[in-house]
């Protein structure tokens, strides 16, 4: 029988967070090994879980869930994100201008589909979050990945930025707080990325999904609130700030310049149309979760457990040889850079097998986040103290074994 073949479309799109290795780890657990997973945010599987009265108020309203919404989004919850926008500063932000979605990731996929035609050009940054790259490809357009500098503590790297933009550049994507590296921003970034944006009439992407989770008394600056003549789709939801991954709960706010973008925001409303509505009982947690107590305040305090873990897990890696890692400033992750005299690794893809396969801990390659070099990986700290010692454990002995088998030392 003639072969059935996945769409052409899907030829550049890959999400490695769950790639090879991650089927390797399900095979290996089907054998009956246990596998520490590092690889993914999912918090509730390492006891983060959401605050009581989010689950106590979809509980009650789930009565009535069961029919479909705005395609937009319940009124209330659309009313609670447009608060929060004014907390962040974003000026002129009405209930038109929010979309709910499950997950921000859906409102990501929609966002490029509306916007891409083949050939058109979005600025991403090197290393991001993958999903970024796979939508723009899916669309039909072409990511360009500007570098981040890891030198510079993970900044963007303005010059790059500025010379990778054509006159097919259509968006800048900005990851701030940034996943994988926890980077954070400062003001003076962000203008100067909003200055390429307006100098080239560019929509500015800025995924804040992390805008809560911060270190050692950071504050986030929300870009949308440093400019209204450039345009902004920000994106957000209560995956990770409130612990509640699987409740596919997200927004995006449209803002700034928008009387040039109606055609635009017309697609926008048909491809949130299409898909009839997001998932309800998601959007009744939305109200509550911005309403209420931010528990992640006491995870993210000086002796809250995420900071613990944190400090823990960047220890214990930079004191492997030839192990580095600008520490997180914010986020769930850090990005360890390996020595490449130390550890001559030519697909970290494989290596991460490797390591998955004698020491059964599963991390995602830096290239899995379009890194430039095999000489990263990601690591998620949410397991708790022991269980994360153990893994950082493993990791060294895995490293220190490679370091012998390749003649090679720090």
């Amino acid at each position: 029988m003639r072969p059935i073949l996945k769409s052409s479309k899907l030829d550049d799109v890959c999400y490695e967070i769950r790639g090879p290795a991650m089927d390797l780890a399900r095979k290996m657990e089907e054998d009956g090994n246990k596998i520490i997973k590092l690889n993914i945010g999912n918090l509730a599987v390492f006891g983060f879980d959401p605050p009581d009265e989010i689950v106590r108020d979809m509980i009650r309203n789930m009565s009535g869930a069961a029919g479909y919404t705005d395609s937009k989004g319940l009124f209330a919850p659309r009313k609670a994100v447009m608060h929060y926008t004014q907390e962040k500063n974003i000026s002129n932000v009405t209930i038109d201008d929010i979309y709910l979605g499950n997950g921000a990731s859906e409102l990501i996929v929609m966002a490029m589909q509306g916007l891409l035609n083949s050939g058109d050009e979005v600025l991403v940054p090197a290393p991001d979050y993958p999903l970024w790259t796979a939508a723009v490809s899916l669309a039909g357009g072409a990511p360009v990945h500007y570098v981040c500098d890891e030198q510079a503590g993970w900044l963007p790297d303005i010059a790059d930025m500025r010379k990778k933009i054509t006159p097919n550049t259509r968006a800048i994507v900005v990851i701030n707080p940034n996943n994988p590296t926890g980077a954070l921003y400062p003001r003076e970034i962000l203008l100067e990325i909003i200055e390429l944006a307006r100098q080239h009439q560019l929509i500015v992407y800025a995924d804040e999904i992390y805008d809560k989770t911060l270190y050692d008394g950071e504050t986030h600056v929300s870009m949308a609130s440093l400019a209204d003549d450039v345009m902004f789709v920000t994106l957000n939801g209560l995956s990770k700030n409130y612990r509640s991954c699987g409740y596919r709960a997200g927004w995006m706010v449209v803002s700034g310049e928008k009387k040039h973008a109606k055609d635009y925001i017309e697609g926008l409303n048909m491809l949130a149309s299409m898909r009839l509505c997001a998932n309800v009982p998601g959007q009744f947690a939305i109200q509550t979760a911005l309403g209420g107590y931010q528990s992640i305040a006491d995870l993210v305090a000086p002796n809250g457990r995420l900071t613990r873990q944190r400090d823990l897990a960047h220890q214990m890696l930079t004191e492997i040889p030839g192990v580095s890692c600008v520490k997180p400033k914010a986020a769930l992750y850090m990005f360890p850079r390996l020595d490449p005299k130390v550890y001559p690794i030519a697909d970290d893809q494989q290596f991460i097998c490797e390591m998955l396969a004698e020491e059964k801990v599963l991390l995602v390659q830096g290239t899995g986040f379009n890194w430039i070099a095999p000489d990263h990986f990601r690591l998620v700290f949410l397991p708790n103290s022991d269980d994360l010692v153990d893994a950082c454990g493993r990791i060294a002995r895995f490293l220190d074994g490679y370091r012998r088998r390749h003649g090679t030392r720090a």
